[in-house]
């Protein structure tokens, strides 16, 4: 799920640019990133760390998934080596890989954004049939949360940045036409 998620973003991050940059407080400036470097955090035994997938936006869903299970095994065997952990311009946590739900990622400086993923499940949901009658039917559902830096976008921006990622998830069809 996070790859996928991953490659939500960065479509996200291409219509809502505000999210992909940094803040650079000595100059007082935004800086404006035009590459898309997704730091995922990682539960290693170690503790958490957050390796860096880089040109997520040239990349295939199968490049990715390979490219994230390399960064995971590094970070959990301690092998990653420092440029791995360097120029993320948006993170990833996924909580939801050890259970976890509903909870609020903290901005890791100088980024602006992190998307926190809970854990899926398959939950009961109203729907409307072609005839207009509700139906109930199950739905995989995952919490996501949002924090960022109201110095650079505000709520509004945020909504339609996390509508992109929820479209982009509900179709998974779309991902595959995001290189």
């Amino acid at each position: 799920m996070t790859v996928l998620a991953v490659k939500a973003a960065v479509a996200a991050l291409k219509r809502f640019p505000r999210f992909n940059a940094s803040l650079d407080m000595a100059e007082a400036q935004i800086i404006y990133k035009q590459y898309y470097h997704v730091g995922v955090a990682v539960d290693s035994p170690r503790g958490l760390i957050v390796p860096v997938l880089k040109d997520v936006n040239r990349k295939s869903i199968r490049e990715l998934s390979l490219d994230f299970a390399g960064l995971v095994d590094r970070a959990r065997e301690g092998q990653t080596p420092l440029e791995e952990f360097q120029g993320a311009t948006f993170t990833i946590t996924n909580a939801g890989a050890v259970g976890g739900g509903h909870f609020a990622p903290i901005i890791n400086y100088p980024q602006v954004a992190i998307l926190g993923l809970g854990r899926a499940r398959l939950k009961p949901v109203v729907r409307t049939t072609p005839g207009g009658a509700p139906q109930i039917t199950p739905r995989l559902m995952m919490p996501l949360v949002l924090s960022f830096d109201h110095r650079i976008a505000d709520g509004a921006d945020a909504i339609r940045f996390m509508q992109t990622i929820i479209a982009m998830l509900e179709d998974p069809e779309q991902l595959l036409l995001e290189i």
